[in-house]
């Protein structure tokens, strides 16, 4: 096939998974050549090392000049609802414009960092896939609450100055937020196929947009994750962004109740960093009497080696969709903790590759010594952490499925009677027994 892939990304896990899809393709002998906004991040695992990408601009200033002098310090809310949508259909038309005469056979689309769900298969006048690895989830969930309640307020929060100003913020905000996830749910309703990471993300697809996606897993390259039989020391990782969906409270919160004799470390790999919240993680730290590590955009073979030397992977991140990070640690043969709720519930089984726990600081501390003090245990589930990967969690498992995906779309083949070789195992996890 002759592919024509479309992103805005920013480093992690969502870039990841397309710089391996990409590669993947390619491998297979398809011809693909990208297309994104300048605003994508190209230095992290960069596609250019693989296919030709195109760099289309992507013009907000016009947009933002217009906004009266009195509203420059609401300009923010401005620019991140009408005006972005404005510019980024603007873009997508023209990178469409480019695709359509080039003759190619489908249109790829990865998520992008603005608007979640891209305009551009409204353009297009080809087949088209989008691998949408999450709704926009700030308008859906409560992070802390969900945007369109209506303010609380007291009698008291009536004198307070500071009361107006975040009501009146909150209001200006609201028409965009409706506006956005209109074009959102519109957006996502031209694509022929909407592919994503787990069932878990289906259901939130679904809750979203009333639209049904198909679940095509995500896999981990292992030839490069690999087990290397490195002596496990006394400290656990997490691989996550540093902001405030990602729990990192929580993981200080439960160490802390691990008796001190066999308390691990904790190192925290993360690609991006919010400095407040790492600010605050790093007191409540100090005030628990839990050593921490950070690790800042660290290379993959920093990261393989930590992976192999961790006695376990700690995971607590609010409803992740998928969860990239259990997966990579289990290939290095890592136990991986997590709290029992998104995507990790179909990678991880309960008592085989890791133990899944309630989100309950106790829960995760009797967890975490459990697989400091026994030996036994810590081995046999590390062993079959590296082989379950292996068998089902593979780059090439994950591309013969998203294969097979787009050559449907494409119309080339039947789909299969398998469905999207989705693992049974994996949908039997979800309701695997909760440990604590």
């Amino acid at each position: 096939m002759k592919i024509a892939v479309w992103h805005n990304l920013p480093s992690g896990g969502g870039k990841r998974a397309l710089y391996d899809q990409v590669r993947g393709l390619v491998a297979r002998g398809h011809e693909v050549e990208a297309w994104c906004p300048p605003t994508a991040d190209r230095t992290y695992l960069p596609l250019i090392d693989v296919i030709r990408e195109h760099v289309v601009p992507l013009t907000l200033k016009a947009h933002l000049e217009s906004v009266p002098g009195f509203l420059q310090k609401l300009r923010p809310l401005h620019w991140s609802a009408r005006a972005r949508l404005r510019a980024m259909d603007r873009h997508c038309r023209e990178c469409a414009e480019q695709i359509n005469a080039k003759g190619f056979d489908l249109l790829f689309a990865a998520c992008c960092m603005f608007v979640h769900t891209p305009p551009i298969a409204r353009f297009v006048k080809i087949p088209s896939v989008v691998y949408l690895q999450e709704p926009n989830r700030g308008f859906y969930e409560s992070l802390p609450e969900l945007p369109w309640l209506a303010t609380s307020w007291t009698l008291r929060d009536l004198l307070d100055r500071h009361f107006w100003r975040k009501a009146l913020v909150r209001r200006l905000k609201l028409p965009g937020i409706r506006v956005q996830a209109r074009e959102e749910r519109i957006n996502a309703m031209a694509f022929d196929e909407i592919l994503v990471n787990s069932f878990f993300s289906r259901e939130s697809v679904l809750r979203a947009f009333g639209i049904d996606a198909k679940v095509c897993y995500l896999g981990v390259d292992t030839d490069r994750f690999v087990n290397q039989n490195k002596k496990r020391e006394g400290f656990a990782v997490s691989v996550a962004a540093l902001l405030p969906t990602k729990n990192i409270e929580f993981l200080i919160q439960s160490l802390a109740k691990v008796s001190a004799s066999v308390r691990p470390n904790l190192v925290l790999v993360a690609n991006m960093i919010y400095q407040p919240y790492l600010e605050q993680i790093q007191r409540l730290a100090n005030q628990s009497g839990v050593n921490l590590e950070v690790k800042h955009r660290i290379e993959d073979a920093e990261l393989i080696d930590i992976l192999n030397r961790a006695r376990m992977m700690l995971c607590a991140s609010r409803l992740e969709p998928f969860g990239y990070a259990p997966v990579e640690a289990n290939a290095c043969g890592l136990p991986v903790i997590a709290v029992a709720e998104g995507g990790v519930r179909e990678t991880i089984q309960d008592g085989v590759n890791g133990i899944l726990v309630e989100h309950e600081p106790q829960s995760m501390a009797d967890a975490v010594e459990r697989l400091m003090i026994d030996d036994v245990l810590h081995a046999r589930m590390s062993d079959a952490a590296h082989e379950i990967v292996r068998s089902k969690w593979s780059l090439d498992v994950s591309i013969n499925a998203l294969e097979r995906r787009l050559s449907v779309a494409v119309g080339n083949v039947l789909p299969d009677p398998r469905r999207n070789e989705v693992h049974e195992d994996s949908v039997l996890a979800c309701t695997a027994r909760v440990s604590g």
